[in-house]
């Protein structure tokens, strides 16, 4: 019961991102606990006579972990000149106000008051590129290099170059809240590519990646836990009763 409440905690968790700028679903993992052992298998029972097969009494199941689910969602068209979402693999990075860096796929940058690239927090897009006061045309190529028009000049001025980071192992990264992810011992270390290099993805301008949350799995999902936790409110139930019935035949 513990389990499927656990179930339930996760699917809840992925309906209420379901508009979520680039949420990745979770699907809750289990295993089954300790055995009882009656009788090993093999064991003699006279003679040259033996078990066939083992006796063992289940001892229930726990949750064992909650996997990422990091198919890509789909591209949603926002106009927005600083919007960019990624088409294939990789992560921004972006710049932590301890120093460290997190890592996110929701691409819905802000300008802040110095003309920097922010996310809507205010943390910082790595590498750092200021916008400079009066440019216009904002240009993000699907190689990640970004330009304008300056004040006074009628050709496009290149102010930077976003870098994607990848993993080898991108569901040991660890969820931070506000749609970023920090490197974990099971992610292994970050390795910055060029867009559309080495595996990653290209960026689209004026859209964002939106939740990959499928609402009728979820559903469905839903409706099974709920059906497997009131089972196994009635075998505790039942167990109940039936020791109840022994306890009575002495009497």
């Amino acid at each position: 019961m513990v389990s499927q409440q656990m179930n339930l905690d996760v699917i809840a968790n992925n309906l209420a991102n379901v508009n979520t700028t680039a949420f990745k679903s979770q699907r809750a993992e289990f295993q089954d606990l300790m055995y009882q052992n009656m009788r090993a298998s093999g064991a003699a029972t006279g003679g040259d006579t033996r078990l066939p097969q083992s006796s063992q009494i289940g001892l229930g199941s726990r949750f064992s972990a909650s996997a990422t689910n990091f198919v890509m969602g789909s591209l949603l068209a926002t106009g927005g000149v600083t919007d960019v979402a990624i088409n294939g693999g990789g992560f921004f990075q972006i710049q932590m106000p301890g120093g460290e860096t997190a890592y996110t796929r929701d691409g819905s940058f802000k300008t802040d008051a110095n003309g920097l690239i922010v996310t809507s927090d205010g943390y910082q897009l790595i590498p750092n590129m200021t916008v400079p006061p009066g440019a216009r045309a904002l240009t993000i190529s699907p190689e990640g290099f970004v330009s304008a028009i300056l004040p006074g000049n009628n050709d496009p001025t290149e102010l930077g170059q976003i870098q994607l980071a990848t993993f080898t192992n991108a569901a040991g990264l660890t969820r931070a809240g506000q749609n970023l992810y920090l490197a974990g011992g099971a992610s292994g270390e970050p390795q910055i590519v060029t867009p559309g290099q080495e595996g990653t993805g290209t960026l689209q301008q004026n859209f964002l990646e939106g939740s990959n949350v499928q609402i009728v799995e979820e559903m469905v999902k839903m409706i099974t836990a709920q059906r497997a936790y009131e089972i196994n409110s009635k075998a505790i139930q039942t167990s109940d009763d039936m020791l109840s019935i022994l306890n009575n035949l002495k009497r």
